[in-house]
């Protein structure tokens, strides 16, 4: 039987619309497949070179610099270093069909990005404020890029983003791309569902390939890693929890 899974976090429950979508168990158990892709305490789960992103009990705006953090001691916190930018974090699990929550926080003016499969980007960014978004902004779909050109980005239908320095969370729903049993695709990946803060963003956006800056722009895949932009500012991720689903 089609069921809607809820997702389930830490003082916060991820209400997706109903999608047909049902999830994969595992042997004798009722609970859907879940990963918390960060232990809270290092970076075991994720693909060397992990540069500098370490865990960090905390952080907030620098009181001298609101363009970066200030920390605290301890776990749970996963950040980018703590001296600046580092290099882009690849999981070494792989999915499919997925349910994302995950919870993040940027100072003044700094940009990440989150990308299913390594590919497809759900950007990160500054962007309180901001009355006209763009692909570019927070929540945004980035775009595509070809013959040093932009295309096909989808910005947020509303723009959800709380001040810097504050956490807020997407909920997504991610269709992998289909492929027959030749290995042609068949199907575009799809965004089935997009939530920034409570608020959906986006509804069944499809992707016709891999979003600039992708760890490979020239393919698509059935099974990828999660990745997480670490490169272009300074970012803070917690409670990124992942479960398998199976859509039509």
């Amino acid at each position: 039987m089609k069921k809607h899974l809820n997702l389930f976090v830490v003082g916060a429950i991820a209400a997706f619309a109903s999608t047909g979508c049902e999830s994969f168990q595992k042997p004798g158990s009722q609970d859907p497949v879940r990963r918390d892709a960060f232990n809270g305490e290092n970076l075991d789960g994720w693909r060397e070179p992990v540069g500098n992103w370490t865990a960090v009990g905390g952080v907030a705006l620098h009181p001298e610099n609101p363009k970066s953090f200030s920390f605290e001691p301890g776990f749970g916190v996963l950040v980018n270093g703590t001296s600046g930018p580092t290099r882009n974090l690849v999981s070494t699990f792989e999915h499919a069909d997925v349910e994302l929550h995950i919870e993040f926080n940027v100072p003044e003016g700094s940009n990440s990005g989150v990308y299913f499969q390594g590919r497809y980007e759900i950007q990160v960014l500054d962007s309180h404020g901001v009355e006209k978004p763009q692909h570019s902004d927070c929540g945004g779909i980035y775009q595509r890029w070809k013959d040093d050109k932009g295309f096909d980005g989808h910005p947020p239908a509303v723009n959800a983003s709380k001040p810097p320095g504050e956490w807020q969370y997407f909920d997504v729903l991610f269709r992998a791309p289909r492929y027959d049993e030749f290995g042609t695709k068949i199907a575009n990946a799809r965004f089935v569902s997009v939530r920034h803060n409570g608020v959906e963003i986006h509804r069944d956006v499809e992707l016709t390939g891999p979003t600039r800056a992708a760890l490979d722009e020239n393919t698509e895949v059935a099974f990828g890693p999660l990745m997480l932009q670490g490169d272009h500012g300074p970012v803070a991720y917690r409670n990124i929890i992942v479960r398998d689903v199976l859509l039509d």
